[in-house]
């Protein structure tokens, strides 16, 4: 449908924007209603400061480090509350200290203000750091109003429309400092703002349990399968015969790694079988799909950027309709999906409420009887360490790479005892509906900032 909307000559030169977005009627209506209160302050008059990321010429990507400590935040990195823990990057001391300018604080609000993530707002924890931060994103470091209930305003139905429409530019849209500092910022009396980030901090306690006992769950894994301390040895040289290259089909030197013959041969005193050998296991590609529709009109359209901690993070999926799903794509609960590109290995159990989704076509799906192996055991061997660096070794590709449904066949899985699948599955289903939990009670957060805002009228 399409929407009008006309706009005085005036407010056209007061505002000095003339994008036809700006003047969107929703935005407007919500940004009236703040304004309106006799609680609001822009946010230019809150005492702090706000600070820029580096330009992206002064670190390159390239040079990530695996022996630092020093966090390196990227923009995707930003979520509401929170920052992405998954998937963290390093760079080295010397870089850190060169950049220490741009090091983060407890308490600073991350905001990301380009990319697909623009307008998340994360608060900094201690254990976020030591961290800087990129030219992706911008940090206000505040006085005098707390930073959990400045998250839960930005990241409510209010603040996200109030950034939405400061957004600018053309061909790479985001927002500067002076679109962030024109925003009206509200302010409930002081008991609510102590509930509102009493609820996030619960949420960042549950997040927190939730990666403790997922970890206790890979950890726990790894043991029983005496590679508590596995890590992929690659050698600088090493001979094969050529008869492997041959009948594999395969040349990269990577794949011939002695380590990784190593690892399956200490797999196979587990009963370790290639998927491929597992009759009872189907497995297919998903579905490419780019026309997104409103969550009321479709389905989850489950991509790999939606994974996290072996299962769907539900709180940024995109929609299809359903005449654009194809029926063999779609999603059950218990299936077991796998990134295939991009970061090869990402692995997640699809939850109830996904069920009925569609499989992105950068996922491999797994579908099985869960009688005859447990989706949760498989999901956690699969994303751990070891499964991980089977995927890699058996991925394809120079300049990108990419792991197919046939080379996924190849991976080798360990049949451990019925009670320990059970044992490790639970402290998995434990890890989830914590991280349920947390994505509840920030909810709330919003919901509660949301009724304070309309309860001024």
């Amino acid at each position: 449908m399409v929407i009008t909307q006309v706009i005085c000559r005036s407010e056209l030169e007061d505002t000095t924007r003339i994008d036809a977005e700006y003047y969107d009627p929703e935005h407007i209506s919500l940004e009236s209603k703040v304004r309106q209160t006799e609680r609001n302050l822009l946010w230019k008059r809150i005492k702090g400061n706000f600070i820029s990321g580096p330009f992206g010429s002064e670190f390159n990507v390239e040079n990530y480090a695996t022996d630092s400590i020093d966090r390196y935040v990227r923009g995707k990195d930003v979520k509401p509350f929170l920052l992405l823990n998954d998937d963290n990057v390093y760079i080295p001391a010397k870089d850190f200290e060169r950049l220490k300018e741009y090091a983060l604080s407890v308490g600073d609000i991350l905001i990301s203000v380009v990319g697909h993530t623009r307008g998340k707002a994360a608060v900094i924890h201690e254990g976020d750091l030591p961290a800087i931060f990129s030219c992706k994103s911008t940090a206000f470091r505040g006085e005098g109003v707390d930073p959990r209930y400045l998250a839960a305003y930005l990241n409510c139905r209010y603040g996200q429309s109030l950034l939405s429409r400061r957004v600018r530019g053309g061909a790479q849209t985001g927002l500067n400092i002076n679109d962030l500092k024109s925003l009206p910022i509200f302010f409930p009396d002081e008991k609510i703002q102590r509930e509102i980030a009493d609820f996030v901090s619960a949420a960042k306690s549950c997040q927190d349990l939730s990666k403790s006992l997922y970890c206790d769950s890979e950890n726990l894994l790894l043991n029983e399968l005496e590679l508590g301390d596995f890590k992929a040895a690659h050698q600088l040289y090493y001979t094969s015969n050529l008869s492997r290259p041959v009948e594999l089909h395969r040349a990269d030197a990577e794949y011939f790694q002695p380590c990784f013959d190593d690892l399956e041969a200490h797999l196979l005193k587990f009963g370790a079988k290639p998927i491929g050998k597992m009759g009872f296991v189907n497995v297919t590609t998903g579905q490419y799909c780019e026309k997104y529709a409103a969550k009321s009109e479709g389905r989850p359209y489950l991509r790999g950027t939606d994974i996290s901690c072996g299962t769907i993070q539900t709180d940024e999926l995109v929609y299809i309709l359903p005449d654009n799903q194809i029926e063999s794509k779609k999603a059950m609960e218990g299936d077991v999906v796998v990134t295939r590109v991009g970061t090869i290995g990402s692995c997640a159990t699809i939850p109830e409420e996904c069920e009925g989704g569609t499989i992105s076509d950068n996922l491999i799906r797994l579908r099985f009887d869960s009688d005859l192996l447990d989706p949760h055991y498989l999901a956690l061997y699969l994303g751990s360490p070891v499964g991980v660096s089977l995927m890699i070794r058996c991925s394809r590709g120079s300049v990108q790479q990419r792991l197919n449904q046939e080379t996924l066949k190849g991976v080798l899985v360990p049949t451990l005892p019925q009670k320990m699948q059970e044992k490790l599955a639970l402290l998995v289903k434990q890890s989830h509906e914590k991280r349920k939990e947390a994505a509840s009670l920030l909810e709330r957060a919003k919901e509660m900032t949301e009724r304070a805002v309309e309860n001024e009228f």
